[in-house]
């Protein structure tokens, strides 16, 4: 009996968080939607999953054992689907480079250059995703290589920092903030803080101090699913937003202003790609990006 990979990624979830909830938050599906297909399954296994009383479900033994066989599963699917990705990239002499918002900022830019000038048969592409989701581009093999923004999850990865960039504030010109040079931590205190659910938490947390120094947790603002979102947010209403130096200068805005931001610790970025990679144009890539540093 076949089952989608999808179902199993739907039933892993829903048995670590052991919620139908929060695992439909995570999955960004409808929660009734997701209890029919768990539903399903256990229809098509011929046993219960999940024990459910009330709103609490715990996982049966049939649960604990497809558990850990789905994660296999998963695990060996993905490795799969990665290979065969990075064979097509290597075959038609493609290098798949990720990275989310400015990425790797100078650096980057001045690598691919290099790297067109000194290899003009190969090509490079490059992959934007989404906030934090760099490092799951490359086990996903959606990416050969990427710049990675930390904190990251670089299970799996190999890795070598390669930059770093002062963090710095967006404000709306009109902002109280905005006539000072640099901004505090503590000056960021009672101002909605722009946020996302897209990233992993810990990710977010990085980004906006979370706690403060003092202990305190940010005032959140907005929530946005990408760089453009998080800036109109900004730009119309009373809210900041933290990003690197490299986007200060990327992402002009006639309604922004940037300051930087001068008491917290600065962004590390990290070049990143699997540690079995099948394409020898990530190798070459590597060396570039050492050289130009």
């Amino acid at each position: 009996m076949d089952v989608d990979t999808r179902v199993l990624r739907y039933f892993v979830v829903v048995a670590e968080n052991l919620s139908f909830t929060q695992a439909a938050k995570q999955l960004y599906v409808a929660q009734p939607s997701l209890s029919r297909q768990i539903r399903q399954l256990e229809t098509r296994l011929g046993t219960d999953l999940f024990t459910r009383t009330g709103s609490a479900i715990e996982l049966t033994s049939a649960g604990k054992a497809l558990l850990e066989a789905a994660r296999r599963q998963l695990a060996d699917w993905q490795h799969t689907v990665r290979l065969t990705r990075t064979a097509a990239a290597a075959e038609g002499n493609v290098l798949r480079v990720g990275f989310v918002a400015t990425g790797g900022g100078s650096l980057a830019r001045q690598a691919r250059a290099t790297f067109t000038e000194r290899y003009p048969d190969a090509s490079i592409d490059p992959k934007r995703f989404d906030w934090g989701g760099e490092a799951q581009a490359l086990r996903d093999g959606l990416a050969d290589i990427a710049f990675v923004w930390l904190p990251a999850d670089l299970t799996g990865l190999r890795s070598e920092i390669v930059a770093a960039e002062q963090r710095w504030v967006a404000m709306r010109t009109s902002h109280h903030l905005a006539g000072q040079e640099k901004v505090s931590i503590d000056d960021l205190r009672d101002e909605p803080l722009m946020w996302t659910r897209v990233a992993p938490a810990e990710w977010v947390d990085w980004w906006a101090v979370n706690p403060r120094p003092d202990g305190s947790a940010p005032v959140w603002g907005r929530e946005n699913a990408n760089v453009e979102e998080m800036l109109e947010h900004v730009a119309t209403t009373s809210g900041v937003c933290i990003g690197p130096e490299s986007m200060a200068g990327y992402y002009t805005h006639p309604d922004l202003t940037w300051r930087p931001l001068v008491d917290v610790e600065p962004l590390r970025i990290a070049l990143a790609w699997p540690k079995d990679t099948a394409n020898p144009l990530v190798g070459r890539f590597v060396e570039i990006v050492r050289a130009t540093r």
